[in-house]
This record gives C-alpha cells, structure tokens and sequence, in this order.
C-alpha cells in the first residue's frame, strides 16, 4: 500500500479545504488511515483517524466539529473535511496507515507515511 496526500492550501480564517489521502493497493481490515500535522516549528500532532473499513473515526480535541474524516471504500480514498479554519489550523498535514487501532494517535504506530499537503491559513 502507498498513500499521496493532496489538497492542501492558502485559505482565508473561516474557509473550508478539503484533503484527500490516494491509497494504492489493499489493506487488511483492521487497518486505519491517519492524519497527522507538523505546524512551523513545532512537532507532529495526531489530527483524525479512521478504520479501513470506515466504521470508526476519532478525533483531535481541538479538530473536532470542525473537522470530518470519511472514507470512500470504491475509490479507495480517505478525505479530511477541514471547516471554519484557524491560523492555528496551519502547518504541513500527513496522511498515514496504522494496524494498531488502539493507539491510533501515536505517530510512531504508523507504518506507511504518504508525502505531506500544506495547509496555510492566513488571519
């Protein structure tokens, strides 16, 4: 499996992106897509993660109700709906796969890492 993050960009305070996360090939189904941002200067951060299978998701204290993680199992696809965007929302986003549902928020569980999209929210 390869993953290739793409859609990030300049977006204003309050605007919407929306990621998306290509994955080639098959994981087995206990397998889960992550999403993971490094803002300027600062260390990685869990931000959403799903299963494979799409039937659960968590979320990042800060992310949540602003941001949507969804799967699309046809077109092999993982999206990260991103709404009502801060400048603190900024930085360069991963997407990634891990085995271990368990420790989904851990980024040293993860496996296989796709290139990252910026992201840049500007005040």
């Amino acid at each position: 499996v390869q993953l290739q993050a793409s859609g990030g960009g300049l977006v204003q305070a309050g605007g919407s992106l929306r990621l998306s996360c290509a994955a080639s090939g098959r994981a087995s189904s206990n397998a889960a897509v992550g999403w993971f941002r490094q803002p300027p200067g600062k260390e990685r951060e869990f931000v959403a993660a799903i299963r494979w299978t799409g039937r659960s998701t968590y979320y990042e204290d800060s992310v949540k109700g602003r941001f949507t993680i969804s799967r699309d199992n046809p077109k092999n696809m993982v999206y990260l709906q991103m709404n009502s965007l801060k400048p603190e929302d900024t930085a360069l986003y991963h997407c990634a796969l891990t085995y271990s549902w368990a420790e989904v928020t851990i980024a040293k569980k993860y496996s296989l890492w796709g290139q990252g999209t910026l992201v840049t929210v500007s005040s």
